[in-house]
């Protein structure tokens, strides 16, 4: 049994136009002005998300240095630096508990 029900796609024509169906929720068709506007807002929030995340690598990244033993005390270690210490400092203690 075809059904005449638009959409359904049983019984149409092949070059027949279709019926336009409203668009629902988040494909509503929008204006310049509002499109501007969410894709500021959305770029503000990505940025705050991408400053927190930065302030927590920082953060996480002065904890690591604060437990390195370097030498002379005050000298402050890059991100990298800090990172390649860490594994070579990790590893020469595996090394001695190993040898131990």
């Amino acid at each position: 049994m075809p059904s005449d029900a638009p959409g359904s796609g049983e019984g149409a024509e092949p070059g027949a136009p279709r019926e336009r169906r409203r668009r629902r929720g988040r494909a509503r068709a929008r204006t310049e002005a509002l499109l501007h506007t969410l894709k500021r807002s959305r770029r503000v929030k990505a940025n705050d998300r991408e400053r927190n995340r930065m302030h927590h690598l920082n953060a996480a990244l002065d904890e690591l240095r604060s437990v390195l033993p370097t030498f002379p005390d005050d000298t402050k270690l890059t991100k990298i630096e800090t990172l390649r210490f860490a594994y070579n400092y990790i590893w020469a203690l595996s090394e001695t508990l190993r040898l131990a």
